[in-house]
């Protein structure tokens, strides 16, 4: 398995066959498993993580130069708390949850088990790996499912410290890797798997939900889009540009749930840009491709995209207002706020994932709810505001997949909410509990406890009077 991105593309496809089969066999072993043997699991599985702390440390700096508190905060403590949290939950999640009888059940009792969806396939991304990788596992574990899982080409050195990790931890019929690039993945989807969790961008998301139709496979597809945030005439400016700039140096703004522009009422407009500037002179120290504590753009690729976005925008007049440097021999862009943006650029077109931040003015509320809802709903919208009734307005006027009020981002770092999109930015929800429920067939059980059931009354033939009595049940 080491060298399986080496193989050949015959020998990839027999072996990516051999472990699934294998898994397809244990799957159905795994449909008996009881709590205790899934947190064992579990339990090595965090043992692990934290044997190869210094691994995965070093790894993200190899593939992005993150540095080691991003890589401990991204990486590796999401993972040790979503499997703390499983560890502490998971007899009670897999508990039958009892459910009313309604009169016309009467004698009968109804239940929802929690029963593993089977062979499931983990597609990760490159931005954050380790974790997008190990924690749906952790879900997948806890549902008592096999996984197979295919990091990103782009971040080999991470991907090799996942392979490693698993290999130590479990047997290849339970847990697998796969490592390479698109091939790979196409021949991942081919397979009937039982579930299908992506993370990615909304493009390969739907060939993904394509694949998995041929097989009407089960997914869960946390993807992405253009997360707004609004700041009104209440908001505490200063506390809103620090949390604005934290959400766009974390990770070089490579983040799914990074703010990807802002609206910002006319009235404070040029406070923000003023203070989202001194924050920045603050936390994003170093002239251009020298500054140590940024992560790089993945590659030079994603580093032309995102440089193209920031001369398109300038091009069609937006105003830098602070940064703006790159060096594309390092994959580095400085952390950039615009004003003056056009809306028809490719910086408001297209989802950035990068380290730049348009900022532009509103006079209505309405207005800017209208500009929000003109776009595919988000994966993540903020509002900085102290004006309850302009929160509500917010919340009611909009769809997204999670929001977070007077910060950013942390909603998705919280381990009793469910994560995920809507429509164009995802499908389903993970995390906790709500993962264990996206790798896991909620099966209805109804006992019939009693000698007499409701249907004695409602069979042929009919008569009158018990149409009669439908007819009034009925109503």
């Amino acid at each position: 398995m080491n060298a399986i991105n080496e193989l050949p593309q015959p020998r990839l496809q027999d072996e990516i066959h051999r472990v699934f089969a294998l898994q397809q066999a244990r799957k159905i072993e795994l449909r008996q498993t009881t709590a205790e043997p899934r947190l064992e699991k579990l339990r090595r599985l965090r043992a692990a993580v934290i044997a190869h702390k210094a691994g995965i440390v070093a790894a993200a700096h190899a593939d992005m130069r993150k540095q080691p508190v991003e890589a401990l905060l991204g990486e590796i403590m999401p993972v040790t708390q979503g499997i703390d949290l499983a560890l502490k939950h998971l007899k009670r999640w897999m508990r039958p949850q009892r459910v009313k009888t309604p009169i016309n059940m009467l004698g009968t009792r109804g239940e929802v088990r929690y029963e593993p969806k089977g062979a499931s396939l983990i597609i990760a991304p490159w931005n954050v790996p380790v974790f997008l990788s190990l924690v749906p596992l952790t879900s997948a574990i806890a549902a008592g499912c096999t996984a197979i899982i295919k990091p990103s080409e782009m971040t080999p050195a991470l991907g090799a410290v996942i392979r490693n990790i698993v290999a130590e931890t479990f047997d290849e019929a339970e847990v697998a890797v796969f490592e390479g690039g698109p091939e790979v993945a196409t021949a991942l989807l081919t397979l009937p798997f039982d579930h299908i969790f992506y993370t990615g961008g909304p493009e390969i998301g739907k060939v993904v939900m394509r694949a998995a139709a041929e097989h009407l496979t089960s997914v869960t597809l946390e993807l992405g889009g253009k997360s707004p945030v609004i700041v009104d005439e209440s908001a505490d400016i200063e506390a809103a540009a620090e949390r604005l700039v934290w959400g766009k140096l974390l990770n070089g703004g490579q983040i799914c749930v990074a703010p990807d522009y802002v609206l910002v009422h006319e009235s404070r407009k040029e406070e923000l840009l003023g203070a989202l500037g001194r924050q920045l002179k603050t936390h994003a120290t170093g002239e251009a491709g020298k500054a140590p504590d940024l992560t790089r753009i993945v590659n030079g690729r994603h580093h032309a995209r995102v440089q193209g976005l920031l001369d398109d925008a300038i091009a069609r007049g937006a105003r830098v207002v602070a940064g703006g440097q790159s060096d594309a021999a390092d994959n580095f862009i400085a952390p950039t706020v615009l004003a003056d943006v056009a809306l028809d650029s490719r910086l408001m077109q297209e989802e950035i994932f990068g380290p730049l931040l348009p900022v532009l003015g509103y006079q209505d509320l309405n207005r800017a709810l209208e500009l929000i809802n003109a776009k595919p709903k988000p994966l993540a919208l903020y509002a900085f505001s102290r004006i309850k009734g302009n929160v509500e307005r917010i919340l009611r006027g909009t769809s997204a997949g999670g929001t977070t009020i007077n910060h950013v981002m942390l909603h998705g770092l919280h381990p009793n909410l469910p994560f995920g999109g809507v429509n164009n930015s995802g499908i389903g929800k993970s995390g906790g509990f709500y993962g264990f429920q996206a790798f896991s067939n909620e099966r209805a059980v109804l006992r019939q406890v009693s000698r007499i059931s409701f249907t004695r009354w409602v069979m042929p033939p009919y008569s009158a009077r018990l149409s009669r009595l439908m007819d009034r049940f009925v109503k």
